[in-house]
């Protein structure tokens, strides 16, 4: 018969037991490769490393054509892409690439409507040689990352992490990223990029681009008395519900050519993910397609200094910037069943100046790569070590 020392002792190792497997089951709760982030600078291995030990599963990185094949004709360049791919292998991280952009060889440029000055592809490679070269493009990218691919047989000492799900492009409802957005020609899109895809590998994925989820003065559905009305019908932007609505609408049978949509919920606050998140739910729904996989491939804020007249809503602070990332993971890991969220990736991982109205201050990295109270509340999460 135990003492009561023993008992005590027995007691308090079950408990810690009890405890250790409560912990392992709720970091299991989520889907694998779960937890991701969006890197806005080339990093180097010991920062791969401090992500991968960071619980750090998925790495989104922009495949951009134009920088891979700047001639036509030329021999495309995957350089850069290997680099990173090899990096994150060995930190133990999957990668998620992002395919976008068109040279301007393959598809001209066009100005940005109130773009102050830029430039944009002026449509989507799905027409003649552009589409031809792109799906040239998905082929030989699967041949070299996917399954028995030649990047993993050229690079033995590298664990074998083969992709198997490509984004295809990058906000496609939002003019930065192609100057006209049109949710027709992005369904024919994601149909031959489909097509390219699984003509070498079977089991490929394609999910659809991440879709800023309501930019500012698009169109969107709305109902007045009853009836469905569209608002700001003469935007070039879209929201992404009525993006992806009018996709579906457009390409009859694309249901079967992607995995999983994607969504860019980008608000001043993580209190309003909830509606935008579920307008696109309902969309799926109302299209037979409920049960897919939603991919959250960028959300964050900036831990820039708030701004004293309201005019960037991103900007929190470092610790209104963790206060965000902390209730907004809360909420998306709580209703990850309900909405289906496949994957979530904070952008970004470090700061860029000059990217957009709150790059300069999205990372989970500051300068030098010192943490920021937002990376400390980021492996609370993946269970990581900081």
């Amino acid at each position: 018969m135990f003492s009561t020392t023993k008992k005590t002792a027995a007691l308090a190792l079950m408990l810690a037991l009890v405890l250790a497997m409560s912990l392992a089951a709720s970091a299991q709760a989520v889907p694998p490769k779960f937890w991701g982030v969006v890197p806005q600078s080339t990093l180097g291995s010991e920062q791969f490393q401090r992500l991968g030990k960071g619980g750090v599963e998925s790495l989104r990185i922009p495949v951009g054509w134009a920088d891979l094949q700047p001639q036509e004709g030329g021999q495309i360049n995957w350089g850069g892409v290997d680099e990173v791919v090899e990096k994150a292998a060995r930190a133990g991280i999957d990668v998620l690439p992002t395919i976008t952009g068109a040279p301007t060889w393959a598809v001209p440029t066009a100005p940005v409507p109130g773009g102050g000055g830029s430039k944009a592809p002026a449509r989507l490679p799905v027409k003649g040689a552009a589409a031809a070269a792109w799906k040239a493009l998905l082929a030989e990218a699967v041949g070299r990352y996917g399954p028995n691919g030649t990047f993993w047989a050229s690079h033995p000492g590298v664990p074998v992490k083969p992709i198997r799900t490509w984004q295809i492009w990058n906000e496609p409802n939002f003019k930065f990223f192609v100057a006209k957005p049109n949710p027709a020609e992005y369904g024919k899109l994601v149909k031959l990029s489909s097509t390219a895809l699984k003509s070498v590998d079977p089991g490929a994925q394609a999910i659809l681009a991440g879709l800023f989820s309501q930019p500012k003065g698009a169109r969107y559905v709305g109902v007045v008395k009853g009836k469905k009305k569209v608002f700001n019908p003469t935007n070039v932007n879209y929201y992404a519900s009525y993006f992806l609505e009018q996709m579906y609408k457009a390409n009859p049978g694309i249901k079967s050519k992607f995995a999983g949509v994607s969504l860019h919920p980008y608000t001043g606050s993580w209190k309003y993910l909830t509606p935008e998140i579920e307008e696109v739910r309902k969309v799926l729904t109302a299209n037979g397609d409920g049960r897919k996989g939603l991919f959250i491939t960028e959300i964050g804020w900036s831990s820039g200094p708030p701004s004293s007249d309201g005019s960037n809503s991103f900007a929190k602070g470092p610790a209104g910037q963790a206060r965000e990332l902390k209730l907004s993971f809360r909420l998306l890991r709580s209703k990850q069943r309900a909405w289906r969220i496949q994957r979530l990736y904070w952008f970004s991982v470090d700061d860029a100046s000059g990217v957009c109205n709150f790059c300069d201050g999205s990372g989970l990295f500051g300068p030098n790569f010192t943490p920021k109270k937002s990376w400390f509340e980021f492996v609370k999460f993946t269970g990581g070590t900081a």
